[in-house]
């Protein structure tokens, strides 16, 4: 039996000082940014209050990462919708997690 080393992807780069602000321009000039922008700006809000008492930026990149990942999916999201696909049978998001704070 022979000992193969295990295939570790690197770690994905933080974001950048600029990520944040890049990220919200994005969300301005989105379509949905009378909703994104308030609930983006939330988020980041939290996630700062985080970093200064946990002294870690790890909740800064998590927004960024999420945030990204949404803009990313939007467009597969907005042709899902357009197709005219039944999504009728559905889940709440609230009924699975519980409501959210």
């Amino acid at each position: 039996m022979s000992a193969q080393p295990e295939e570790h992807s690197a770690p994905a780069a933080p974001p950048g000082p600029a990520a944040a602000a890049q990220l919200l321009a994005q969300l301005r000039a989105d379509r949905r940014a009378g909703v994104w922008v308030p609930a983006f700006e939330q988020d980041w809000a939290r996630a700062l209050d985080d970093a200064r008492h946990g002294y870690s930026l790890a909740p800064l990149y998590g927004v960024v990462d999420t945030w990204r990942a949404r803009l990313a999916a939007a467009p597969a999201v907005d042709a899902f919708r357009a197709g005219g696909c039944d999504d009728s049978d559905g889940v709440d998001l609230d009924q699975v997690l519980g409501a959210r704070p």
